[in-house]
C-alpha cells in the first residue's frame, strides 16, 4: 500500500493486491478511501493471490507500470517482467536489500513513475 501515495500525486490511478496474509489494513484504506472525496475508481484494491491476479495485471494492455515488491526475487516476478515488456510497462523491482519501512520516506518510488516532458518552440522559420 506504500505506492497509493505517490501514484495519486503523480495524477495517475492505480491496483493494488493486498497482502494475502494481512488484508485487513489494505480493505480498511480502500473503505476510508471510499467514503473521502476521492473519485471513484482512482485506487482499485484487489484481494486474492498474487500469482493469481499478478499475471492478468502483467499482460494487460491498460495497465502502464508495474511495482513488484512483495512479490519475490522468485520466478514470479521474472514471468511478470516478461508478461509487462510484451506491452512495454514500466517494472520495478523491488529492491535486494530489505526494505525498512520504519526509514524516513524517500522519493524514489514516485520518481521511479514520472515522465519528463519537453516542450519544444521553434525560433521562426
Amino acid at each position: 500500500m506504500s505506492v497509493v501515495a505517490p501514484v495519486i500525486v503523480t495524477g495517475n490511478t492505480c491496483v493494488v493486491v493486498a497482502s494475502e496474509a494481512y488484508p485487513l489494513t489494505a480493505i480498511t484504506l480502500a473503505e476510508v478511501m471510499a467514503t473521502s472525496d476521492l473519485p471513484g475508481g482512482v485506487v482499485n484494491v484487489l484481494t486474492g493471490s498474487v500469482p493469481e491476479i499478478a499475471p492478468w495485471l502483467a499482460s494487460h494492455m491498460d495497465v502502464n507500470g508495474l511495482d513488484l515488491t512483495g512479490v519475490g526475487d522468485g520466478e514470479l516476478a521474472t514471468s511478470l517482467e516478461v508478461a509487462a515488456a510484451d506491452n512495454l510497462k514500466r517494472v520495478r523491482r523491488a529492491p535486494a536489500a530489505p526494505v525498512d519501512w520504519l526509514a524516513t520516506p524517500g522519493i524514489d518510488r514516485l520518481t521511479d513513475w514520472l515522465e519528463t516532458k519537453t516542450v519544444w518552440h521553434p525560433i521562426g522559420i
